[in-house]
C-alpha cells in the first residue's frame, strides 16, 4: 500500500487535493479523499477507481489480454525493453532527492516494477502512480506495485495529477495526452516514450493477422507531442526472442489485436510442428523535454 497520506493526486470531481486515508478496523480499505467529502476506496485488489461520470468510451483491455500480457512479461522476454525504460528514467534521479513517476498506461505492471527497483538504489523517497483504463490489469499491477498508486482513469480526460507534480512521465504502447503530460510534469522533467519499429514482430504478424508497423510512425509521434515537448534523444532496442507456440499466441494476443482475434482460433493458427521459433521485437524509447507550451 502506498504510504505517502499526501500523495500529488487531484480529485477528479472538483479538482482538490486528494489525502490518503488508512483504518485499521477489520475488512477495512484505504481511501482517497478530497476537502470537500469526494472519497474513492481502494478496491479489494488494491487499486483505485477515479473513473467518474459515465466513464471512459475507449474498450479497455480484456481478462485474457492481461493474461496473456502477464504470462508473456513475466516469462522475462521483454526484459531488454524494462531495463533501458529504466536507465532513461534514471537519468532523472538525483541521490537523496524526492522523485515521482507516473506510468501512464501501465498495463500489468512490469515495466514500472523494474523502475522502482532501480530508482530505489538512488533515492530511498520515491512516489509512484500508475494509470490504465482496464480493471483486469490494474489488479495485476496493484499486486505487482504495492506501493504505487495504481488508479483507473481515462488519459484523455484530465488526469487526477497535481500540475507540476511529476519529475519523469513513462508512456510504453500506450496513448499519450500531450497536454496533460505537460501540465503534470516538472519544467525539467521528461517524458519517456516506447514504440514499436517498423518489422516489429512481423513474422508473427503475417500470420497472426495482426497489422503492420506505419512506416511514418516516429513523424506521427513527433506530431502528437508538438507544441508541448521537444525531442530529446532517441535509443533503439532489439530483442530476438525464440518462442513456443503458446507463446507466440500469447503475444500476438496481449496488444491491440487481442480486441478482435478469439485466443482459441489465433493458438490454432500459430501452432506448428516447432518446439520454438524466432520472432523480431524492435522498439524504440524517445525521450521528449517539456518545451513550446501553448502560452
Amino acid at each position: 500500500m502506498p504510504s505517502s497520506p499526501a500523495p500529488p493526486l487531484r480529485c477528479p470531481l472538483c479538482g482538490r487535493q486528494l489525502t490518503l486515508h488508512t483504518l485499521t478496523g477489520e475488512g477495512s480499505r484505504p481511501s482517497v479523499v478530497c476537502g470537500a467529502g469526494h472519497s474513492f476506496d481502494a478496491a479489494r485488489q488494491g487499486y483505485y477507481n477515479l473513473l467518474v461520470g459515465k466513464g471512459t468510451v475507449f474498450e479497455a483491455d480484456s481478462a485474457d489480454m492481461v493474461a496473456a500480457r502477464f504470462n508473456f512479461l513475466d516469462a522475462g522476454h521483454y526484459r531488454p525493453l524494462a531495463d533501458a525504460v529504466s536507465d532513461a528514467v534514471l537519468a532523472r534521479v538525483r541521490p537523496g532527492t524526492p522523485f515521482t513517476v507516473l506510468d501512464s498506461g501501465t498495463g500489468t505492471g512490469h515495466y514500472l516494477r523494474v523502475v522502482l527497483d532501480a530508482v530505489r538504489g538512488v533515492s530511498d523517497d520515491v512516489t509512484a502512480i500508475a494509470l490504465d483504463i482496464s480493471k483486469f490489469a490494474l489488479r495485476r499491477a496493484a499486486r505487482l506495485n504495492p506501493e504505487a498508486f495504481n488508479l483507473a482513469c481515462d488519459v484523455w480526460q484530465p488526469l487526477p495529477v497535481a500540475e507540476a507534480a511529476v519529475d519523469v512521465v513513462t508512456v510504453i504502447f500506450a496513448p499519450r495526452n500531450a497536454a496533460e503530460f505537460a501540465r503534470v510534469l516538472h519544467h525539467d522533467g521528461r517524458l519517456v516514450v516506447v514504440t514499436p519499429r517498423p518489422g516489429h514482430l512481423a513474422s508473427l504478424a503475417a500470420k497472426a493477422g495482426m497489422l503492420a508497423i506505419e512506416d511514418q510512425k516516429d513523424a506521427r509521434l513527433a506530431e502528437s507531442l508538438a507544441g508541448f515537448f521537444v525531442q530529446e534523444s532517441t535509443r533503439d532496442v532489439d530483442i530476438r526472442l525464440m518462442l513456443t507456440p503458446r507463446e507466440r499466441a500469447d503475444l500476438a494476443f496481449m496488444g491491440p489485436a487481442g480486441h478482435h482475434l478469439d485466443r482459441d482460433a489465433l493458438a490454432a493458427k500459430l501452432d506448428t510442428p516447432e518446439t520454438a521459433s524466432e520472432v523480431e521485437a524492435l522498439f524504440r524509447i524517445t525521450v521528449f523535454r517539456p518545451g513550446g507550451r501553448p502560452g
